[in-house]
Formats: structure tokens, sequence, C-alpha cells
């Protein structure tokens, strides 16, 4: 990861030697700290888009975590792809594990609609990120919140 980490807080469950990627912190906002993972919000209007990140200390591949782990975090994709259909009512939902740019295991669930940004095709290397403004973004993470309390 060529030291692009950045130290995730004291007290979130990241013991272990964890440290999320500094692109991942910079790109998102945090959302949830699951049993496994560190769930994130992409910071892009265009796409409601999830980004869940198990904090295992140097986790590139799903296959580098054991067995429990894989399934704990098969079980945190399924519980956060249904809150993102709850929360915005997609056409169809994508989920991914690419780590092309950004090495650190992560995994994409992205809600994606008829006519968005990138229909029908890839949200990956689709033009510049829109940022949300700040009264859309607390709106968003207050719902999405909601169904981790």
């Amino acid at each position: 990861m060529s030291g692009a980490s950045t130290s995730v807080k004291p007290g979130d469950g990241t013991e272990g030697g964890f440290s999320l990627d500094s692109r991942l912190a910079q790109d998102t906002a945090p959302v949830a700290a699951l049993p496994l993972s560190t769930l994130l919000l992409m910071k892009d209007a265009r796409f409601p888009w999830l980004i869940l990140v198990p904090r295992r200390a140097g986790a590139v591949e799903i296959l580098d975590l054991a067995p429990a782990d894989r399934a704990r975090l098969w079980a945190e994709i399924s519980q956060c792809a249904e809150v993102l259909r709850a929360v915005t009512a997609p056409l169809k939902l994508n989920i991914g594990a690419l780590g092309n740019i950004v090495r650190q295991l992560h995994i994409h669930i992205v809600a994606r609609t008829e006519g968005d940004a990138a229909w029908p095709g890839p949200v990956w290397g689709s033009g510049a990120a829109v940022h949300y403004e700040d009264a859309a973004l607390a709106r968003l993470l207050a719902k999405l919140n909601a169904h981790f309390l």
C-alpha cells in the first residue's frame, strides 16, 4: 500500500495494526462500525455508494480473510446492500471488490438507476466526483445510520 494509509480512531474495533488507506479516508464519510468492517459512504453525489472495509491488516483479497471473517463479510455485504436498497430504491445494485488502485481490501456497493451519470456502464472511471452539499450528505448519512443503531 506504499504508505498510503491513515490510522482509524481508537475504540472503533481496529485492533491488530489495521489502518484505513488514506485515499479511502479522503473520498468517504464514515457511516458505521460493523463487527468486521468499517462502513463508509463515497462522497460522490452521482451515486449512492457504500464501501465496506474489513478491519484486517494486510488484507488485499477476500481470500486473505480467515474463513469465519469471509462468512462475516458476506453477511455484512448483504446487510449493507439491503439497507442501501431500502434507502435509495435503486433499479440495480452493483457489488464488487476491484482493488486495482487501492489495494486494501474493500467492497463497493453502489445503487444504480437508469439514467444515472454512468448508466449502463460501470461507475469506476466515469468522470469526476460530484460532492454532496452538506445538507444532502447529512440527510443521507442520517438515513443510513438509522439502520445501523
